[in-house]
């Protein structure tokens, strides 16, 4: 974990109680004044529970993760689930932070890039691949009204990588969960958008080499609308962690 910080005593609320990512980030985040939140008490589509569950905690920083992410095929199926989770879910929470002044961090995702060259920096166009990503680009328009925001664009997976098989074929600067929970902490005071992911390798061998279990192969061409190259620059990330003082080489693997 990174070392505790000058905002320890500081309340800190975080979406999506559930997710797996939570689970590490409960660890993690053990000696932080947390508030893991779930759709039972904290509805992201319902404001007025939100103010509710809000009221008199003093919330500093919240960190919006909850939304439809997987299966990824759930917002192409269902395109009114997915505008309400994470489109109009996020406007709300937005909405409640421009109100309380709350600095909001907000979990987006690596595919918002065109995904056909790879290497993408925060600067460079967007245009989502599949509805998943449109949808999560959708809530960054609300975040980019509210200048107290700072968006992470994630190439990040589940640890233990959970499937049977990977891409084969397909480049992508993926990390894993556990690795990202740690670098919360430096996120806290910086605003814009930050590409979050580790080194560009073909998917296959990353999961290849970190795979708790053996790992089959599925070749790209088998794949329909997949990106081909999901790569970030992650230079900017690099030089936060320098900054931090902190050894980019043992995150970054």
């Amino acid at each position: 974990m990174i070392k505790k910080d000058k905002h320890a005593n500081d309340s800190i609320l975080i979406t999506g109680e559930n997710s797996r990512f939570c689970n590490f980030l409960k660890k993690d985040l053990i000696d932080y004044k947390t508030y893991f939140t779930s759709k039972k008490n904290f509805n992201i589509l319902n404001l007025k529970q939100m103010r509710n569950y809000i009221k008199n905690k003093k919330i500093k920083y919240l960190i919006h993760i909850a939304g439809l992410s997987r299966p990824m095929n759930l917002n192409e199926e269902n395109i009114k689930l997915s505008i309400d989770l994470n489109i109009i879910g996020t406007a709300n929470i937005v909405k409640l932070c421009n109100e309380l002044k709350i600095k909001l961090i907000y979990f987006s995702t690596h595919y918002v890039y065109p995904c056909k060259t790879g290497n993408y920096k925060e600067t460079d166009p967007l245009f989502p691949i599949n509805n998943y990503a449109w949808s999560k680009l959708g809530g960054e328009a609300s975040v980019h009204l509210y200048k107290k925001s700072l968006i992470l664009r994630l190439a990040m997976t589940d640890y233990p990588f959970v499937h049977k098989k990977a891409i084969k074929g397909a480049k992508s600067s993926f990390v894993f969960n556990k690795t990202i929970s740690k670098l919360i902490p430096l996120f806290l005071d910086e605003i814009g958008e930050i590409n979050i992911g580790g080194k560009k390798r073909d998917i296959y061998n990353f999961a290849k080499k970190f795979a708790t279990k053996k790992i089959g192969s599925i070749k790209l061409s088998q794949m329909k609308n997949f990106p081909k190259d999901s790569s970030l620059d992650i230079s900017k990330l690099i030089k936060l962690l320098n900054k931090k003082k902190i050894n980019s080489t043992k995150i970054i693997l």
